[in-house]
């Protein structure tokens, strides 16, 4: 594979490509409505690897997705819970809950089978989600204990050896999603 390709979100192959390196077990830059993201298929183990390695850490990792529906067929919550937790993913934000066997690696699942789920608004996340079958990693650009890398020159210029495709929206500088966990049948705010 290729080390290093560089696209800019709004080229007509850019989503193909995502998808190519995506389906090879490589590693994607892309942009969020918050920060940029790192992303890879949640179901490769060598490719969650390759992220724990950039990230210098071994913890979980939330996925990305288009749609609450798409949620709603992942979760494992009590029926009487679910249109409660799926309205929590409409500003955004990362929502950790538990998810039913084998919908992404084991590498990246939390306590009690939990997984971290976000709906991004930008129209690159969406498009990609869609047409990839697999869930998609979605984790800062950072090492762990850094703050995240919101311009492409510099993640270029730190992470080019680490990954295969960046796509690039400029400069992103917003405030990184909440991140709530719903337990014991209730939220808890873990990132305001």
């Amino acid at each position: 594979m290729k080390k290093l390709n560089i696209k800019n979100w709004k080229h007509i192959n850019c989503i193909r490509i995502s998808c190519s390196i995506l389906k090879k077990g490589g590693i994607i830059v892309y942009p969020t409505d918050t920060v940029y993201g790192l992303g890879c298929d949640a179901t490769n183990e060598n490719a969650i690897k390759k992220i724990n390695l950039i990230k210098n850490r071994q913890t979980p990792i939330s996925v990305m997705t288009h749609s609450t529906s798409i949620i709603s067929n992942w979760i494992a919550i009590n029926n009487k819970y679910k249109d409660i937790v799926l309205k929590k993913f409409k500003s955004s934000n990362t929502v950790i809950v538990p998810i039913k066997k084998n919908i992404v690696s084991n590498l990246i699942v939390g306590k009690n089978n939990s997984l971290g789920i976000r709906i991004p608004k930008h129209k690159f996340c969406k498009k990609l989600t869609k047409y990839y079958p697999n869930p998609i990693t979605t984790t800062s650009v950072n090492r762990t204990g850094e703050k995240p890398f919101t311009n492409p020159e510099l993640i270029i210029k730190y992470f080019q050896n680490e990954i295969n495709l960046i796509v690039e929206d400029g400069i992103l500088d917003n405030k990184a999603s909440k991140i709530f966990i719903f337990d014991n049948n209730k939220f808890i705010l873990l990132r305001s």
